[in-house]
């Protein structure tokens, strides 16, 4: 990775946890988990997706908005503070007030010094039932006069971090950016999950699709993912249905989609890989796609549909 003081591997956890109404407590509990990561020698923590609250996008309810943070507040200090108490580079993941009216989904990047390193605000929103993100969160902003995209791996002492969120999961272009602009790891904090009255060959197959496309973003930029996902049933406060049950599934894999670490469905529970660092840059040089890619016959993935 970018930083040659660095030794060959770098040590990284993710952790898988259940949240409940009691914002305190879900805080006091990811603290836990962090020591213990960085007691067992983690040098990167990924926390999953908006874990200091439930999953609150099952409705739209104005008086959530009293949830959000600005950026620095509460939470982020917080977490600054944990990341230079232990010494380690913490993703953590707040819903943001960054004005009135204006919300994000937000993943914060916090050096081992406690400064922010960056921060990603989740550039594409679903609005599904049971997940009604697009009234809580306006989409990361697209920074073309800067020179940046919102897809700008953000610069720590534990390499180029291509931090993207949950939905953001499924779309090939926004991983194939994040390589391009020299992301040297993939890293998707998620909060998905199951209709509980969803049958079980549903349910396999959706867990399915959301294990492969990941997978298939590590084959296909020759990057190492983390994918942290929350675990837990979160009845629906509207009662107009079962809730969800978030599947966990969190895993660590390899550039070439393999698992180095996977978790079970139900289980709070820290993942903890060391990942050698000069694996991109050897499957690279055997499966040249960088190179072979057609730059010039791309034009049209820019237009909705092809006419």
């Amino acid at each position: 990775m970018s930083n040659p003081a660095n030794t060959r591997h770098l040590n990284i956890a993710a952790i898988q946890q259940a949240c409940s109404d009691d914002k305190v407590a879900n805080l006091a509990a990811t603290e836990k988990l962090v020591r213990e990561a960085a007691a067992n020698g983690a040098q990167l923590i990924v926390l999953q997706e908006l874990h200091s609250t439930l999953y609150f996008c099952q409705t739209e309810n104005t008086d959530i908005f009293d949830l959000a943070e600005p950026i620095p507040g509460p939470t982020s200090n917080r977490l600054a503070e944990l990341a230079r108490d232990l010494g380690v580079v913490l993703v953590g993941s707040i819903f943001e007030r960054r004005m009135n009216g204006v919300y994000h989904n937000t993943a914060v990047v916090f050096e081992k010094d406690g400064s922010l390193a960056g921060l990603y605000r989740k550039m594409h929103i679903p609005d599904d039932p049971g997940f009604y993100e697009k009234f809580y969160f306006t989409p990361g902003d697209v920074q073309f006069n800067s020179g940046q995209s919102g897809f700008t791996p953000i610069e720590t002492s534990a390499g180029k971090l291509g931090v993207l969120v949950c939905w953001d999961q499924w779309y090939p272009e926004a991983a194939r950016l994040m390589a391009l602009a020299g992301a040297e790891v993939l890293l998707y904090p998620t909060a998905i999950g199951w209709d509980v009255t969803d049958d079980p060959e549903e349910q396999a197959r959706q867990l399915d699709a959301w294990v492969t496309v990941q997978r298939g973003h590590a084959v296909a930029n020759n990057l190492a993912v983390i994918a942290p996902n929350r675990v837990g049933t979160e009845p629906d406060p509207s009662g107009q249905s079962d809730g969800i049950r978030f599947w966990g599934n969190s895993f660590i894999c390899g550039p070439q989609g393999e698992f180095l670490a996977r978790a079970d469905d139900t289980t709070e529970c820290i993942l903890s890989v060391s990942l050698d660092r000069t694996r991109s840059e050897s499957v690279r040089r055997i499966w040249p796609y960088f190179r072979d890619r057609r730059i010039d016959a791309y034009g049209d993935i820019l237009k909705r549909v092809r006419d």
